[in-house]
């Protein structure tokens, strides 16, 4: 009885962070990098929750699985979003780039200069 009391607050302490909006940005954004690094059916599973709003009922109806597994899916892609990002630092960089670029474009005076940078930031993902 404890083990099942235990997963539903696993299981509540998940929902509650992902409807989160600051959280629910951070994962779409490393979903966005690291997005293609997931199985085909995980990486739309994980998208139609994230960036799509759709709730584990509708996912699972959709797609013909249990509730329980699409929960099971957007946990471990959360997770393996999360892995990728502490060994790459890829949002960090990307971050820290955009960051360099706005102090720059506030000591840009040319139109030319700020072009560029619009430029460059047009590039990033």
């Amino acid at each position: 009885m404890d083990v099942k009391k235990n997963t539903l607050q696993v299981g509540s302490i998940f929902m509650k962070k992902l409807t989160d909006p600051e959280e629910m940005a951070e994962l779409a954004r490393l979903y966005d990098i690291y997005g293609e690094l997931l199985k085909d059916g995980h990486r739309e599973m994980f998208a139609d929750y994230v960036l799509e709003n759709y709730s584990l009922s509708e996912i699972s109806d959709e797609r013909g699985v249990t509730r329980q597994a699409v929960y099971d899916i957007i946990n471990r892609s959360r997770a393996k979003l999360r892995e990728y990002e502490t060994k790459l630092e890829l949002l960090d960089k990307l971050d820290k780039i955009d960051d360099e670029l706005n102090a720059l474009e506030k000591e840009c005076e040319t139109s030319r200069a700020k072009e560029l940078i619009e430029q460059i930031r047009a590039e990033l993902p």
